[in-house]
């Protein structure tokens, strides 16, 4: 195996964590010692041990000598886990071969100085970009200090997300449907408008057994959601939050009577500030954000620059009309030179349905 065979030996083994280390990265780890593999490991769950910490805990031979190739930088101070280059350093490993650069102050760069001052080898940025992909959400929630935000929507050929009297029920086909329980499952929190929980009553949790549900986020400036709706009837089972603007106190205790946070972040009209609210979000640890608004939720995101991605799941199904309903409402733009560009990262068949995938 060569060096390259390593790396994407723990890059594959990073994957593993997803849905689960929020708000922390994905990292994986290998150890290797006379040309074979012996230890690996990987960051499984938030709080619990980080990937080279698994990867010295699996070891099956003594490490003295040894190279660990791991994705990420390792961590230099003390969190919820102490500092992995120590034990990197306890190990008696030799060298280290690192992927992506940490954008976190408290290691960026740190943890490779610490490494080279006790007379570690250490080679920086191999397989950059490939590791780098493991961890778009954890350096823009770093660098940015906001969720990192993927707007999803189902739509047909001619670009419809619903007929004129909104109905929607089912767009795409089940195996479409299947992997939108798992993007549930990767992301940290979902959000959407008040318009769709009036319009559809969803649960908007994950029905994969196994897999996590997000917290649930439901933007509506005036608080009108129902009491016996299921996102309020079931906000005792899954967390909930409700962003408002100037709302009524009576309608706040209501809802924080059945367990919902409820965040007042008014604009200066008295809707939800969104801006406002990414801050809000970021600072209770909500690393990343599943939109399955409407066309006026999205519309709104977009407005804000609040969008990274974008998932377009395409029928092939033709519904027609001026008054059928699509992904992204308003007036729109005027000139298509002020159009908000993506670039195409993926492209995935469902059966027959497409999956676009986009990043700013």
């Amino acid at each position: 195996m060569t060096d390259r065979d390593y790396m994407l030996r723990a890059i594959s083994l990073a994957k593993k964590g997803t849905g689960y280390t929020s708000p922390n990265p994905l990292v994986g780890a290998v150890i290797v010692k006379d040309g074979r593999i012996i230890g690996e490991g990987y960051h499984a769950i938030y709080g619990d041990l980080h990937a080279e910490r698994n990867a010295i805990k699996n070891l099956t031979v003594d490490a003295k000598g040894a190279t660990i190739y791991v994705t990420l930088e390792p961590c230099c101070h003390y969190g919820k886990q102490p500092p992995c280059t120590e034990a990197i350093l306890a190990a008696g490993i030799t060298k280290v071969v690192i992927g992506s650069r940490d954008p976190n102050p408290l290691v960026s760069g740190r943890g490779a100085d610490f490494l080279r001052s006790h007379g570690i080898e250490v080679i920086e940025d191999f397989m950059r970009e490939e590791c780098d992909e493991l961890n778009p959400i954890f350096f823009h929630y770093i660098t940015e200090k906001t969720p990192y935000v993927v707007m999803k929507y189902a739509m047909s050929m001619d670009g419809k997300i619903a007929t004129r009297t909104g109905s929607s029920r089912y767009v795409t086909n089940e195996f479409s449907r299947n992997e939108v329980q798992k993007m549930r499952h990767k992301y940290r929190g979902i959000m959407a408008g008040i318009g769709t929980v009036l319009a559809d009553d969803p649960m908007l949790n994950t029905r994969i057994e196994g897999l996590r549900s997000p917290v649930r986020i439901i933007c509506d400036s005036e608080l009108r959601i129902p009491l016996n709706s299921r996102i309020c009837q079931t906000a005792g089972e899954y967390e909930t939050i409700i962003a408002c603007g100037n709302a009524p106190q009576n309608r706040i205790s209501a809802l924080e009577a059945l367990g919902i946070t409820v965040l007042q972040v008014p604009d200066e009209t008295g809707k939800v500030n969104l801006t406002e609210l990414m801050y809000v979000l970021h600072d209770m640890k909500i690393d990343s954000i599943l939109l399955e608004g409407g066309g006026t939720l999205n519309e709104s995101m977009l407005q804000a620059d609040l969008v990274n991605e974008i998932k377009v799941f395409i029928a092939p199904k033709v519904i027609g009309g001026a008054l059928a309903k699509s992904p992204v409402e308003g007036l729109g733009i005027d000139d298509i030179k002020d159009a908000v560009v993506f670039k195409l990262i993926n492209v995935e068949k469902f059966d027959d349905d497409i999956l676009l995938e986009y990043r700013r």
